[in-house]
């Protein structure tokens, strides 16, 4: 039926090593692309561009970051809130004193400074690891928001304390500020998680992220095959947090608009993000979308079930949101502890054997 082998045959070690070697996966893929470039866009709607294909793209980006990190070198970070309040203030600061910089620029600079800022957080990994590593990350995240709301320079001496995305344009369509389109910051998003999960992909595959998934199962093995646990890990801390930063930066500039780094960067965005890659599956870039998807679309459809059709009160919805969202955590940890990807990889592989799976 699906996933039929016979008749695809590889001519060569490229073909056969391909992200996609099936036939059938390519042309799925193929098919999603067009789907989120050019059929989202047709249907889109201001509602489901701010309540779920926004908040999915950009939690995408964090997920990954966090995966790479986590998932794939096995450095557990509780800081996500922390370097994603990084980029949002580096994206102001950029945005504030470079008024004529294009936006894209600006979301990739933010990425660099965070990458730098997770690097220097990162440098007691090298000597801990494990629940030790999580508290030195968790004081990170500490830090971090204290830092952005005790320094005035910050926020430009403002005094709310409130930082607001300026509005800017590219190829003439506004992403940012009141003016902004619900199409154009979707399809900005959207190309630059498609960037950035096209970098990670080969990224995972080659020397570096073997070199993490060394360290990873067992440091000191690797370190005596020739792996060096200070390029790796250092590695895997900035360009994690770079990912995170553009994260953090597009929350602020495309989605939020204006942010308290208490409320929109709290430990509560760090455990999100941790619960996403957790659910999805670690190690798993195909895990990293469906932890973000399951975490953000999951809520929203509760809300829409039990305020909406059902006709609760916000407040008792609000409360029943999070025993279903945290008793189907539990579920899928009991059921699946390698999270959604782990359940995906098992059904392709009982449809390549249909009509006789195992």
């Amino acid at each position: 039926m699906f996933y039929r082998e016979a008749g695809d045959f590889k001519t060569s070690y490229r073909d056969d090593g391909q992200t996609f070697p099936i036939a059938f996966d390519r042309w799925r893929y193929y098919f999603v692309l067009l789907v989120g470039f050019v059929g989202i866009p047709l249907v889109l709607t201001e509602y489901t561009a701010n309540a779920v294909m926004i908040p999915f793209l950009i939690w995408a980006i964090v997920a990954i970051g966090l995966n790479i990190l986590t998932g794939y070198c096995g450095q557990v970070s509780l800081g996500t809130g922390g370097f994603m309040a990084v980029g949002a203030y580096a994206a102001y600061k950029i945005m504030t004193a470079a008024p004529e910089l294009n936006i894209l620029f600006v979301v990739l600079l933010s990425g660099g400074v965070t990458a730098a800022v997770g690097m220097l957080f990162g440098l007691p990994s090298l000597r801990i690891k494990g629940f030790y590593l999580a508290v030195a990350t968790l004081a990170a995240q500490f830090f971090l928001v204290w830092l952005f709301n005790r320094v005035p320079w910050f926020y430009n001496n403002s005094a709310s304390g409130q930082i607001t995305a300026p509005e800017r344009s590219i190829l003439g369509m506004a992403v940012t500020g009141p003016q902004a389109g619900a199409v154009p910051k979707y399809l900005f998003c959207l190309v630059i998680l498609f960037a950035l999960a096209w970098l990670a992909r080969n990224l995972t595959r080659g020397r570096l992220g073997r070199s993490w998934m060394a360290i990873r199962d067992m440091d000191i093995a690797a370190e005596i095959i020739g792996v060096n646990p200070l390029r790796a890990k250092l590695s895997a801390f900035a360009i994690s947090s770079f990912f995170v930063g553009v994260g953090g930066a597009l929350f602020f500039t495309v989605y939020l608009g204006a942010v308290e780094v208490g409320e929109a960067f709290g430990i509560n965005k760090s455990f999100l993000a941790l619960f996403m890659i957790i659910i999805g599956g670690l190690g798993s870039i195909f895990g990293s979308f469906a932890g973000a998807a399951f975490m953000v679309l999951m809520p929203v459809l509760l809300k829409n079930l039990m305020v909406d059709t059902l006709s609760w009160p916000t407040a008792i919805a609000a409360h029943f949101e999070f025993m279903i969202v945290g008793a189907l955590i539990v579920f899928f940890l009991v059921v699946e502890p390698h999270g959604l990807a782990a359940l995906w990889r098992t059904a392709k592989e009982k449809l390549r054997l249909w009509p006789f799976p195992h």
